[in-house]
């Protein structure tokens, strides 16, 4: 642990960036995610006023359903088309200029949400909504692919989890302002809505001081010097030829490939493998249960008589318990490697889930059983900030070389965009026939997802983009499972003769 700090010493400039990087990337995604739902009965009285003085009628509780979840659900439509965007705009400007052009859209986006109510016009909290999508789904690509390229290796997975920290602490800011003692209340929900703008403007101010990604100056750009000088004001001053050498590495096997769109990735045979095992890691995480905790939560905090105004709080803190665990996961993630932390945490997470479930049918019997259910949630959010967490995004970080990293993000993105379109629409209906046997999937999907990745992940940790890469083309899993089946059948032809 003395040799962790030591390291944040030294690269001081480098968490610096991280934190500005940060606060207007990932940061912001959570907060949007979240802070929807504290507003949500206040823009609906407001839609339903700006109807009424308009054209002199009450909304139809048909339309007012319908205009909600289009304010719902063009954040996500805004958010595939944002990420489609994602792999040109990074490619052909660098994430840096990338990130600053998104700060001026979501600066926009807030003084549309901002200035919705005194305009009396709800489809500037739409447009808002959309354009904040947008800036979504081109930050969430560009943040996580920019702060993998410009740490060192030994701290590689420490800053790839800080994509997720944010994230997380997005969350728990939207939670903590979304209280009706500080902005989530009928005067200030515009207020709430429109924060985002404010923080893209900090990020938009202190992000030009800091260097673009020494990778993409090398291999895109061919700026050797730029790329050394990069790494100086990054890393402070010292000897960086062995990561400058991996650089060279990683350009000779690309063999000067310029960075290729989707589709050429789509057709690259050779880069299959790294795409399965990112589709994995992003439906495994998608369906490893966190929709139903977040449905479940609620429902159960009131079967173990929390006062209802005591919920919030208790809720704030599951979020922090998930910040924390996450925090926790980037200080250990280069000690343990990511193999360990996502068998591991997946593994937990199916074993808290059948204590979980066995509490949820138990709890008319037992008084007690409903506090151990409360318990078990804050368990599964630590599990889940621990390992799968932080682990996945620092995976799919380390996989890829420059020349595809920004396409398979893009098709990654499309992936999780529409998994958030479809188990929102999906889970509750699924909630509605299963009820509480709906973990009983999520179960046998973290089981699974354990046992493929133990089998097919390569070990990325300490590895170069370049030895991963090999580690992939020699399919190291597959050649050793059929050297083992081989040599259970020669075993076994040896026996059969002695017979």
């Amino acid at each position: 642990m003395a040799g962790f700090l030591s390291d944040l010493v030294q690269y001081r400039r480098l968490l610096l960036m991280i934190v500005v990087l940060g606060i207007g990337g990932t940061h912001l995604s959570g907060f949007q995610m979240s802070v929807i739902n504290y507003t949500s009965p206040y823009i609906q009285k407001f839609i339903n006023e700006t109807w009424l003085e308009r054209y002199g009628s009450v909304l139809p509780q048909e339309t007012l359903t319908l205009l909600w979840s289009l304010v719902v659900s063009v954040y996500c439509m805004g958010g595939i088309m944002g990420c489609l965007c994602s792999g040109y705009l990074t490619a052909k400007f660098g994430k840096k200029n990338c990130l600053l052009l998104n700060d001026v859209v979501l600066i926009t986006a807030a003084l549309h949400t901002g200035l919705s109510r005194r305009a009396k016009a709800f489809e500037m909290i739409l447009a808002g909504r959309c354009l904040e999508g947008i800036a979504a789904g081109i930050h969430l690509n560009a943040h996580v692919q920019y702060a993998g390229e410009i740490s060192p290796k030994k701290l590689r997975g420490f800053i790839n989890v800080t994509s997720t920290v944010f994230l997380a602490l997005g969350k728990t800011v939207a939670r903590i302002l979304g209280l009706r003692e500080l902005l989530g209340n009928e005067d200030l929900w515009n207020v709430l809505l429109s924060f985002s703008g404010l923080v893209a403007l900090i990020q938009l101010l202190f992000l030009p001081f800091f260097p673009e990604s020494p990778p993409y100056l090398l291999l895109q750009k061919e700026d050797k010097a730029g790329c050394l000088k990069a790494m100086k004001q990054l890393w402070g001053e010292g000897n960086y030829q062995t990561e400058f050498d991996d650089l060279m590495k990683e350009k000779a096997l690309t063999k000067g490939t310029k960075i290729m769109n989707v589709l050429e990735v789509l057709r690259e045979r050779s880069v299959y493998p790294q795409l399965c095992t990112m589709l994995l890691l992003l439906l495994s995480l998608q369906l490893c249960g966190l929709s139903a905790i977040t449905f479940y939560t609620s429902e159960i905090f009131r079967t173990a008589n929390l006062q209802e105004s005591i919920i919030p709080y208790v809720s704030l803190g599951v979020s922090i318990s998930e910040l924390i665990s996450i925090i926790f996961c980037s200080s250990i993630i280069d000690r343990f490697g990511r193999r360990t932390l996502l068998c591991g945490g997946y593994l937990l997470m199916a074993l808290i889930l059948v204590l979980l479930e066995t509490s949820l049918l138990l709890s008319d019997r037992f008084l007690w059983l409903p506090y151990c259910s409360v318990i078990l949630i804050f368990l599964f959010i630590i599990a889940y900030g621990i390992g799968p967490a932080g682990a996945v995004v620092s995976v799919m970080n380390e996989i890829f070389t420059l020349s595809t990293r920004a396409s398979a993000f893009v098709i990654g993105g499309i992936v999780i965009w529409l998994g958030l379109t479809f188990t929102g629409m999906i889970f509750p209906f699924a909630v509605m026939l299963l009820g509480p046997f709906s973990f009983l999937i999520f179960i046998v999907v973290l089981v699974i997802s354990a046992v493929l990745i133990y089998l097919f992940l390569p070990e990325t940790k300490g590895k170069s983009t370049s030895e991963i890469t090999e580690k992939f083309k020699t399919h190291q899993f597959k050649r050793t499972c059929h050297q083992a089946v081989e040599t259970y059948a020669a075993e076994e032809k040896t026996f059969c003769t002695k017979l």
